[in-house]
């Protein structure tokens, strides 16, 4: 006797007459992974403990002097001293500095920057100059010190140079005139040791010494614009979300109609950026400078000037053009599907209508996130604020001792003093060589490790309570009577009792892999000056396949959340059946199941760009009506860049949860398709909108 041959993808489901929907009889699950879940939230508790014991936070907010004390800090000598000075800004030119992130000069904490030329040697000569040259000075210089003392001590800079405050540091007060770099109005100083200088020789060091000068100065308008604007953000993200509910309650009631006019408002809204980048494109034709080719101009701090080259809005209306022909092919290809994919929203609609708390879950999901964000945040500061500070020797003549630690308390009587007598014991940077401090990148790691595992157990516990949510809604036999009286809360309360190990086991795999492409890319990042191809091919192979590997694993989650859910079985056994029920189903999948999520997309992209215009036209100034109103900002496109991602971030909220809901109906449609034949024994549990799009019907019983 020959065995039968099983199925490739499993038995479909029977039928079974006491299935009622969400099974309410079941048991823990994969428990071992809730354990070392606990266990791994615990030694998460401990880590933030030690590092908040170890850490200090001011490391990073004050200024450090070269005695490792910081600058401006409450309850010390230092308190009204907030200003950092370097007493020979030009030593910042040594290449070291960039690889050590010190500048290897005496740096004094001072209350104000030095605001005129002055040499120590001419200052001593007046009473009154050299008193205001003391305040540049470590504390020992006396009136009865002379100049070469002075200076072999190092208590005191050869001169001083006018200076601006900047990220509380004192740089020269860099300018030019007529094409020539100046400080203080003059192109030439001296240098304290007789010789004149060029105003040009200080660049070199300003660089080095604010290695992202440039870049924080942006930092600074940016954060600028952020309090001049923030209340026209804040009207613009309660506008995206308003528009995110209407749109939603219009869907309720008028699903076939709002997705056409979705699809052609989109369209539409595309098809006027394609407009309005030809016409700025042509107003710039003959403009002097618009030839100009982005990679001639090269990267710029100040962003509207990308705006006023050709280049770039041809550069945005391509992007449009290629995104509008996508989305019209697709509409041409799948305008049979719309149909279904139109039935399926109404019936989600339908079952949000009779679990709208399920639309103020993102809320809760948002909270929890922000706190693991925020614990993360606190714990990686005080976890790089946590070493101690390290001194070194500095030195301009060659010294055996050169970069090697010091002790700045008695330096001045070591060996390392008399053999070098021109060095000096610096503050470095900080960091230590105890056991905590060479685990301190483990700690980091795990940070980061615990941080993926908490953000994704959030995520698929919003998923699964949902799912559990609109699962019962589609399985009751009469709707709404036959639900429980609080879905979502019911559907959480399971969620968290019996399924917290599954939950931890799927966002463990999702973590895992995110790590590892964490890794290839800071990998791919250090490889980008080798010349290594082979390597470099490597590393983009890797790349790619973990990034297609992590979309397939949130799509394996996803479906497996919703199975246990609906049985309450282990994640394993919830992820193979979810897998083989749509492989059973691949054409249904691939048509409808994608068709749906794409329609939901274009909702995403109609609210993101309806925003996005209104925000353009209001902080651009190019409505009249706007201009006295909008408010006065160095870059516009920063309060429109908040506008667009936050309103996308607000729509998707809103639509992630019809997302779920059109998954979940989805796969309750395919097992009910199994499970159930439209006889009177077995009929269909699915609407009568699904059941006539599919050409479904419920057989009555006879008469007798």
């Amino acid at each position: 006797m020959e065995l039968e041959e099983r199925p490739k993808y499993g038995e479909p489901r029977k039928y079974d007459p006491t299935f009622k929907g969400p099974i309410h009889n079941r048991s823990c699950t994969d428990i071992v992974c809730c354990i070392l879940f606990i266990l791994a939230i615990l030694a998460y508790v401990a880590v933030g403990i030690l590092a908040w014991s170890q850490g200090d936070p001011r490391k990073v907010i004050y200024p450090t002097d070269s005695q490792g004390q910081f600058c401006g800090q409450a309850g010390t000598p230092l308190e009204n001293k907030r200003k950092l000075f370097y007493f020979n800004i030009m030593k910042c030119a040594s290449p070291m500095v960039l690889l050590e992130f010190q500048c290897p000069t005496t740096q004094i904490c001072v209350e104000k920057c030095p605001e005129k030329f002055m040499t120590l040697i001419k200052a001593y000569t007046n009473s009154k100059d050299f008193e205001y040259y003391k305040k540049y000075c470590k504390d020992g210089v006396t009136n009865s010190m002379g100049v070469p003392q002075i200076l072999k001590l190092g208590l005191c800079p050869a001169m001083l140079i006018p200076s601006k405050s900047f990220t509380r540091r004192c740089f020269p007060a860099l300018g030019e005139k007529g094409g020539v770099i100046t400080v203080g109005n003059n192109s030439h100083f001296e240098d304290g040791s007789g010789k004149i200088r060029d105003a040009k020789d200080l660049v070199d060091g300003v660089k080095n010494a604010t290695v992202a000068i440039e870049a924080r100065q942006v930092v600074m308008k940016i954060f600028e614009d952020y309090t001049q604007s923030w209340y026209w953000i804040l009207i613009g993200l309660v506008i995206a979300t308003v528009t995110s509910l209407l749109f939603l309650i219009l869907l309720r009631f008028l699903a076939g109609i709002m997705v056409w006019v979705m699809i052609v408002l989109v369209i539409l809204v595309i098809g006027y950026g394609i407009f309005h980048c030809y016409m700025e494109y042509a107003a710039l034709k003959g403009t002097a400078g618009a030839d100009v080719t982005l990679q001639e101009l090269g990267f710029q701090t100040d962003f509207t000037v990308y705006l006023q080259i050709r280049q770039t809005w041809l550069a945005f209306m391509i992007i449009l053009a290629i995104v509008e022909v996508i989305i019209i092919l697709l509409l041409i290809f799948l305008r049979k599907r719309i149909l279904i994919a139109i039935a399926l929203i109404k019936e989600a609609s339908r079952t949000i209508s009779h679990v709208m708390c399920s639309l103020f879950y993102p809320l809760f999901t948002f909270l929890l996130l922000a706190l693991v964000i925020a614990y993360w945040a606190v714990t990686a500061v005080f976890l790089s604020t946590s070493n101690e500070p390290i001194y070194k020797v500095f030195n301009e003549s060659v010294c055996e001792h050169s970069r090697k630690t010091c002790d700045p308390a008695n330096y001045y009587t070591t060996i390392m003093k008399t053999q070098c007598p021109d060095s000096e014991c610096l503050f470095a940077f900080y960091g230590g060589e105890t056991i905590y401090h060479k685990y301190l990148i483990g700690l980091q790691f795990y940070n980061v490790f615990l941080f993926f595992w908490c953000a994704n157990f959030v995520t698929a516990l919003g998923q699964m309570t949902l799912a559990g949510a609109f699962a019962s809604y589609y399985w009751a036999f009469v709707k709404p009577d036959d639900m429980p009286t609080f879905p979502v809360f019911s559907a959480l309360g399971r969620s968290l009792r019996y399924h917290t190990g599954t939950l931890a086991f799927g966002s463990l795999l999702l973590s895992i892999i995110q790590i590892i492409r964490v890794l290839l890319e800071y990998l791919n990042h250090r490889l980008k000056g080798a010349h290594n191809k082979f390597t470099k091919f490597l590393v983009c192979c890797l790349r790619c396949c973990f990034w297609c590997l992590e979309k397939f694993i949130k799509f394996l989650n996803r479906n497996a959340y919703i199975m246990v859910a609906i049985y309450g079985k282990n994640f394993c056994t919830s992820a193979r059946d979810a897998f083989f029920l749509l492989m059973r189903n691949m054409i249904r999948v691939a048509v409808l199941d994608k068709v749906t999520d794409f329609l939901l997309f274009l909702g995403k992209l109609l609210i993101v760009g309806l925003v996005g215009v209104f925000a353009f036209f209001f902080f651009s100034g190019r409505v009249k009506a706007f201009e006295s109103t909008a408010p006065h900002l160095h870059y516009y496109w920063v309060p429109i860049l908040t506008v667009v991602v936050g309103s996308y971030l607000i729509a998707h909220g809103f639509f992630s949860v019809y997302a779920m809901c059109v998954d979940t109906l989805f796969l309750c449609f395919l097992e009910d398709l199994e499970r159930n034949d439209g006889s009177p024994e077995r009929p269909y549990l699915m609407p009568e909108s699904l059941r006539k799009v599919l050409n479904k019907k419920n057989k009555t019983q006879p008469a007798e």
